[in-house]
This record gives structure tokens, sequence and C-alpha cells, in this order.
């Protein structure tokens, strides 16, 4: 493997097949062109976030079924609209490890990007429903009316809520958080992203009035992202808790210990990805090229949260047995 790109990888352990093979090392050639021309890891997220974010516009078509090639056109182009926004939210993280334009704004942008996706996607979906909902009304035996229509377009709309906020921002949230806790005990602190709350906090109480309002607004909201994902892993929490109060800093706990953690983060990293961004668009291209894309609101409040569940619970299990050998 080529030295240069490995160095712009966060590590070779926390990327899916996919990713490895396909999208990064594209991503790294981006990077090198980026990087060329001076541009700043940051624009390359907004541009990723603006390009995904168009991409609604195209998915509030029906497909081949109610509009036929011109709606398959269409989806296909959101498809590819979309791929294209992450694409350059890979490049981003690529690029800030090539030229060493790291940053804490870049860091939050880049946890920002997909809600500046799928939120006017998921928006665009249920319009789409509103408009277009024959395959489910048939499916279920369900009267055409406009009241039936609102009434369901209101139930799909709930599900867009519980899918978006509880489901995709929930689901990705940890799955960022486990990467960073295995580059933690891979790498050491230095080389690892993992925040907490009140370190974030002291950052947000040291800003002044000259911090520019948008830094300071993405910081706040920044404390609140970390504050939950504290809340879903209090095993993980005690376990570093009693890490840094017994040993003082990450370099210093025993190698056995720190491998032993690592390789049980290790075999959790394939389910950890399959709820990041590659798994989850599958789906949503899948239904919506099948013209029932509320299918993919119940996918990911069910099975993709059943995965997290799952995950979570592993996670926790392992972060137990660790702190029972530091007391043993």
């Amino acid at each position: 493997m080529n030295k240069d790109f490995s160095k712009t990888l966060k590590s070779t352990e926390t990327e899916d097949w996919l990713d490895f093979h396909v999208i990064r090392p594209f991503c790294y050639l981006l990077a090198k062109v980026f990087a060329r021309f001076d541009v700043h890891p940051n624009t390359v997220t907004i541009w990723s976030m603006i390009i995904g974010a168009v991409s609604c516009v195209l998915f509030a078509h029906g497909c081949f079924y109610y509009e036929g090639v011109t709606g398959l056109v269409c989806n296909l182009g959101g498809i590819v609209l979309l791929m294209i926004g992450d694409i350059l939210d890979c490049t981003d993280g690529q690029l800030a490890r090539m030229t060493g334009k790291k940053s804490r704004l870049g860091r939050i942008l880049d946890g920002l990007a997909g809600y500046a996706w799928f939120i006017p996607i998921y928006s665009a979906l249920v319009w789409r429903f509103y408009h277009k909902h024959d395959i489910e009304f048939g499916f279920l035996g369900i009267s055409d009316t406009e009241q039936n229509a609102m009434i369901a377009t209101i139930v799909v709309f709930v599900l867009a809520l519980i899918s978006g906020l509880h489901g995709l921002a929930g689901q990705q949230r940890i799955a960022d958080y486990y990467i960073q806790v295995h580059l933690f005990f891979q790498k050491g602190e230095k080389s690892s992203e993992l925040d907490n709350s009140v370190k974030q906090k002291e950052i947000y109480d040291q800003m002044t009035s000259d911090t520019p309002w948008y830094e300071r607004l993405f910081q706040k909201s920044y404390i609140d992202y970390t504050k939950e994902q504290e809340k879903k892993t209090p095993q993980f929490q005690l376990l570093m808790k009693e890490l840094m109060e017994k040993y003082g800093s990450i370099d210093n706990v025993p190698q056995e210990l720190r491998e032993q953690i690592r390789q049980d983060s290790l075999k959790l990293m394939p389910w950890n990805g399959l709820l990041t961004f590659n798994f989850r668009a599958f789906w949503l291209f899948l239904f919506c090229l099948l013209d029932v894309p509320a299918m993919h609101f119940l996918f990911e409040a069910v099975a993709m949260g059943l995965l997290l569940m799952y995950v979570n619970h592993r996670h926790e299990a392992f972060c137990k047995r660790a702190r029972m050998k530091i007391t043993d």
C-alpha cells in the first residue's frame, strides 16, 4: 500500500472494504489535486454539503413506476449527486491529513455534513410520498382519497423524524464515536480525535466576543453532540475514568490490556461500518428506485436501530470486561 496514501487515512482498521479499495484511493487522488491548488479542507466540506443537499430536488421525483424514464433519470441523478457529496466528504479529511490543515471547525463541519444532506432529502421524500403513494396504498388496500393521503403522509413524516433524528443522527453519532475509541487505543491520544464534553465546554468558555458567531454556535452544538455520545456509552465512560485514574495516560496502560481492548474493538468494526454512509445509502437508493422511499424510514428506524443496539451492547460488554481486569 502506498505510504503517502495510508497517511491520509484515519486507520486501515476502521475502513470498510468499499471505502478502502475504491472510494479512499479515488479521494486520495482528488485530495492531491485540491492540495496542488491550495483548496482548504473546510471548503471541500462545504461543497460536499451543498452538492449532497441539492440531490433532494431529484429525489423528490417519483421513479420509473410513476414518471417513466424521466423519473428514473432524476433518481439516478440524485444518487450520483449524493455519491459526489460523500466522495467530497471523504476527501476533506484526507486533504486535511495530507496538508496538516486540521481544525476544530473542520471536525465539527464534517460531522454536520450528514445533517445537511439528509434533512432536505428526507423532507423531499415525505413530499414525494404525499403526491405518489399508489404502490403503498394498493398494497395496504387503502382508498386513495385526499384525507387518507394526508393522514398517511403525517404518519410517514413522523417516521421520517424518528428515522432522521433518532435513527440516522443517533446511529452515525455512535458509529463515529466507536471509530475514535478504536483509534484511541490503537494509536494513542495524540493520533485520535476522541473528544469529551468537559473539554469541549472548556473550549467554548474560552471563546471571546471576537470569536465568529458561527464558530461559537458550532462549538455549542458539538458539546451536545459529545454529551449524547457519552450518554449512550456508560461502561466506556467508566472504563476511561478508571484508566486515567490508575495510569494517568493511555500511553501508560499496560500493552496487554490496551491490545485486548483494541482487538475486541476491531471485531466490532465491520458491524460498526454498517452504521455509516455506504450501507445506509445502498438501501436509500434501492427504495427510491423501487418507488417506495417511505420504506427507507421504516428500515432505518427498525433494522438499523436493532443493529445499533447490537453494536452498543457488545461494545459496552467488552468495556465492562476490561474494567474487571483493572480491578483484579
